[in-house]
């Protein structure tokens, strides 16, 4: 045992001999420490002002899917079916079929068609080129624009152009069933052609609101945008809101920090490295080129939560040493010897949180862990280095200093009573107790769904007016907005074989008996409408011809957004009932299945592109990488609190309450109905990285006590009196403070609000009462330990 302590010792004493000389460099040169950060400041914050909300429909996709990949290398041909927005123009005083409404939808599809970033040849209205009907007649066949050369508002003219509509089959997919309403379909461009810069979601949905939304509303016409190009427009356009929050956020934590110390001085210090700690983080990532996408806005807050934990730990001590007649310097570099280790170490726990969602193939995800983990390590700084020699200078006020000693002898009685936690019979109870939660935990989380479980845009609450125009949009035409595209690739040339045809045409009736799969459109029904057409419209004649004459005939003046110019890619286009997880791996693995049985080197069957068959790509990468990132989560922080205090009971004491915590955070995420996807996978991996906090800051404090020869239940008592009060404080006020985003009009705000305040308070109270009772539990076994406990017992 003294050998094994000797060796333990040298490490140990080299640790502190560097804390040690930092120390001295630190606190012995306090006015250059301030000036340097001073100036770091104004350069990033200078910085922070440039920085802009920043989107991208590649980065939002896990670009590394086989299933995306094969999107982007026929993304000329997909792009129809992908990144589009439907503009629906209504108009609310009777049908879109009179004269002074047609002209309406003409200026709209021309407003339209010069915004920057639409990819104008794919455009398609009533109004654009592209739009053409094909009807048989007993001279054969007949087609046509659906708006002819000769319109000119008459009321024959009207007539025809309802004929048209109907001849092109345009009802319920770009006119209302009820004739009311007209879409005008925008494909996207992600890149500029010209300057190859990426598409400004903000400025493009901004055009898109002024020129067209509230120009044409002006006029008594009704403008709904359906797509993922408005509901990032819509996002960005909520930062307002978010920073809104985050305002309220700061009033309140401020002021309950004031309510906790009764010192203005150490709140607004406190409060001012947390603020700062946030500046830097933003000017950093413009300095790196990064920008803030709408799922990575909320970090900042993160930031400061982070800032603030670690303060109080701060604060607290420094009022301890300062109430036992220290002077603020000397409490200030005792305070910075007592918690630099395990501040360090809690901020690297952190990082590791963050860290590891980078094993996660979204470019969104990915940005959010960058940026993330830059805010971490300006924290280091501002928490472990610029607060401390802040608070040699303005101390704690006598005021905080009584406030102190009463709110200490006060909560004597209270943390009396909680340190009995850790004696067997109370310890044995909760331990038995923690893991029937844990057991009713993993029975309430089995219905943790994958994806989005809800119509329209899950990021917006129902009534929000995204979900609105979707919900109108559902009700008023046949096509579903849930497409799910296959590729059907053949060498150059043969997509219109007779073995080709017949092959997709198998495909496209297996597929249309899968439920959720609600209709098909492609190049072979086109082709077989037209050798019907061509045989006088006898349905008998809706089939496959082995003559490729026939065949060619059958494939000319097909849409072009149905076949590449090459005839070697044919999307098949399937429109489903809804976007949930389930309908999306019914049809995945139907399409994977016929391809296994039929696909050849010749004919091959490619999934996915569409709304649906990105999501589907989405919802695939995060099953698979959900499980690995939290085993990594809690692999390393395990290995960062084994470094940290040499022992397997106690890296096992403080995980235990962590995982307890993410099972009943799943299981509330599975009751309340929300899946696992971008915005709330985040959530979890955070949790687990801030409550570590706790735990460290908590145990090593106890470690101090007992290697003072205290017995565990009187270690724990006293490190309860300082720690634990702040532990306590930081979570509720923290729990609070996220609170308020449950009336945020964002739905995904509000939903990491509710979970961020469940593991707030959960982490809290699992380092305050299952953290020590699983300790003390675990001392006797056989676990090693840096250091021998005296228990006078």
């Amino acid at each position: 045992m003294n050998a094994s302590i000797n060796q333990d010792s040298l490490p140990q004493s080299a640790v502190q001999r560097l804390v040690g000389f930092i120390e001295r460099v630190l606190f012995h040169n306090r006015v250059a420490v301030l000036v340097f950060f001073l100036l770091a400041s104004l350069l990033l914050g200078y910085k922070a002002l440039e920085l802009r909300p920043d989107a991208s429909f590649t980065r939002m996709i896990p670009t590394g899917h086989p299933y995306i990949q094969n999107y982007l290398k026929f993304e000329d041909v997909l792009r129809p079916q992908s990144n589009v927005l439907r503009v629906l123009v209504e108009n609310p005083r009777g049908e879109i079929l009179s004269r002074e409404f047609m002209e309406t939808l003409r200026e709209v599809n021309d407003k339209v068609f010069y915004i920057p970033g639409v990819d104008r040849g794919n455009l398609k209205s009533l109004w654009t080129p592209n739009a053409l009907w094909t009807e048989v007649t007993t001279e054969g066949v007949r087609a046509g624009r659906v708006i002819p050369d000769t319109y000119d508002g008459s009321a024959e003219s009207l007539a025809l152009v309802r004929q048209n509509i109907l001849r092109a089959n345009m009802l319920g997919s770009f006119v209302a069933n009820d004739f009311r309403s007209a879409i005008i379909r925008v494909p996207l461009l992600e890149n500029d052609p010209e300057t190859g810069s990426p598409l400004d979601y903000r400025a493009f949905t901004q055009s898109l609101e002024k020129e067209v939304r509230e120009h044409f509303g002006a006029r008594g016409v009704n403008i709904r945008v359906i797509g993922f190009a408005q509901i990032i427009g819509d996002l960005i356009a909520a930062a307002r809101d978010i920073a809104l929050f985050f305002a309220i956020t700061v009033v309140l934590i401020s002021t309950l920090l004031y309510w906790y110390c009764r010192c203005w001085r150490s709140t607004a210090v406190t409060v001012l490295t947390c603020l700062l700690t946030v500046v830097c983080q933003l000017g950093l990532l413009r300095l790196l080129g990064l920008g803030l996408d709408p799922y990575s806005i909320l970090v900042p807050f993160l930031i400061f939560a982070i800032g603030i934990s670690h303060a109080v730990q701060n604060i607290n001590l420094t009022m301890s040493e300062m109430g036992n007649g220290a002077t603020p310097l000397e409490a200030s570099q005792r305070t910075f010897r007592a918690l630099f280790i395990p501040g360090t170490t809690a901020l690297l726990a952190d990082a590791v949180g963050f860290i590891t969602l980078l094993v996660i193939d979204i470019g969104v995800i990915q940005q959010l862990a960058i940026t993330a983990s830059i805010g971490v390590f300006v924290a280091i700084f501002t928490k472990m280095f610029l607060l401390p020699v802040l608070m040699s200078y303005v101390g704690i006020s006598p005021r905080g200093l009584r406030q102190q000693q009463k709110r200490a002898q006060s909560s004597w009685p209270v943390f009396r009573r909680l340190s009995a936690v850790v004696e067997p019979r109370y310890a044995i109870p909760l331990v038995l107790g923690s893991l029937l939660l844990l057991g009713v935990g993993y029975y309430a989380r089995q219905d943790l769904k994958i994806g989005d479980l809800d119509a329209g845009a899950p990021e917006f609450r129902p009534e929000a007016r995204y979900n609105r125009d979707n919900a109108y949009l559902l009700d008023h035409y046949s096509t579903s907005t849930d497409v799910y595209v296959v590729m059907f690739r053949t060498p150059q040339e043969q997509c219109s074989r007779f073995a080709a045809a017949d092959l997709a045409n198998r495909l496209e009736r297996t597929l249309l008996e899968v439920d959720g799969v609600e209709s098909v459109q492609s190049l072979y029904r086109a082709m077989r409408f037209n050798i019907q057409a061509r045989n006088e419209g006898n349905p008998k004649w809706a089939e496959f011809s082995r003559d490729q004459y026939v065949m060619n005939n059958a494939r000319s003046g097909v849409s072009s957004e149905l076949v590449d110019p090459d005839c070697s890619v044919a999307p098949i286009s399937l429109y489903l009932s809804d976007h949930k997880a389930e309908t999306l791996a019914r049809v995945a693995a139907a399409v994977e299945e016929f391809a296994g049985r039929h696909g050849s080197a010749d004919f091959q069957i490619l999934q996915a592109a569409g709304n649906a068959g990105i999501e589907a790509a989405t919802n695939s990468v995060i099953q698979h990488s959900e499980k690995r990132m939290l085993a990594l989560v809690f692999a390393i922080i395990s290995l960062v609190v084994l470094w940290e205090f040499r022992s397997l009971k106690v890296t096992v004491a403080l995980m235990a309450p962590l995982y307890l915590s993410t099972v009943l955070c799943e299981a509330v995420m599975a009751q309340m109905g929300l899946g696992v996807k971008i915005a709330t996978l985040p959530v979890i991996a955070l949790g687990v990285g801030i409550g570590v906090d706790y735990g460290i800051y908590l145990y090593s404090r106890m470690e101090g006590f007992l290697h003072q020869g205290l017995d565990f239940r009187a270690a724990f008592f006293e490190a309860l009196k300082t720690t634990g009060t702040s532990v306590a404080f930081t979570g509720i006020t923290l729990a609070l403070g996220v609170g308020t985003w449950v009336f945020s009009a964002l739905k995904f705000q509000a939903d990491m609000g509710l979970l961020l305040v469940l593991l707030f308070i959960w982490n809290m109270v699992g380092a305050l009462i299952l953290l020590p009772a699983i300790a003390a539990l675990l001392r006797g076994g056989p676990f090693s330990t840096r250091h021998t406990i005296r228990n006078p017992a």
